[in-house]
């Protein structure tokens, strides 16, 4: 059984493609529902499916070897799914990635250890993984990658200094960052980021 679904237009006809990450507890299903709001009309789009619906079982906040082996396994997941894409003719440039939540500090932490010329990243509510930002584990040079970070202050989950540790890391690996810090947003995505995006990352 493949660990991923594909929505939007097929690999065949498409000429980009959104990979599009789900939060703890949530579905492929579930983050597909975002793309109608999304400019992708012309995107293949898929989605990769957690076991049990969680891609690691703690915060992102503790050190990664309490996230083992589940933490590796999904960024191989995401390997594996970006492997797949590759050689369905698609360049990296030609992937973007969007996550929410624990999908988006997934997306992240999986872009930052293999930094080059993608799509676009668009992270809502996210940060690099671990109990400190160690940049042993990220490398490459995004090359003007246009990245899209949102997210609340305060935030239960992913607190705001997370968040900019992640914007300088991106930014010094040659990324295009553009971080909205909303106040009292909660822990969800909203109009305005989607906006934001779309006129950012997904441009008609």
């Amino acid at each position: 059984m493949k660990a991923f679904i594909e929505a939007g237009k097929s690999l065949s006809e498409a000429e980009n493609v959104l990979i599009m990450i789900h939060g703890r507890g949530g579905t492929a299903e579930d983050i597909l529902n975002l793309a109608p709001s999304l400019n992708v009309d012309s995107y293949a789009l898929v989605a990769p499916q957690a076991p049990h619906n969680t891609w690691y079982p703690k915060s992102f906040l503790v050190p990664r070897v309490e996230n083992e082996p589940y933490l590796s396994d999904a960024l191989k997941q995401i390997d594996d799914l970006v492997g797949h894409l590759e050689k369905s003719g698609f360049s990296k440039k030609q992937i973007y990635f969007l996550g929410f939540s624990q999908g988006a500090c997934l997306a992240l932490d999986y872009v930052a250890a293999h930094g080059t010329r993608y799509g676009g990243i668009a992270a809502f509510t996210g940060g690099l993984i671990g109990d400190v930002v160690d940049h042993r584990n990220y490398r490459g040079d995004f090359d003007e990658t246009p990245v899209f970070i949102g997210s609340s202050d305060p935030d239960f989950h992913v607190p705001v200094s997370r968040v900019k540790e992640t914007t300088i890391l991106l930014e010094g690996l040659g990324a295009r960052v553009t971080e909205v810090i909303y106040q009292h947003m909660g822990h969800t995505i909203t109009h305005q980021e989607i906006m934001q995006v779309n006129r950012l990352i997904f441009t008609a």
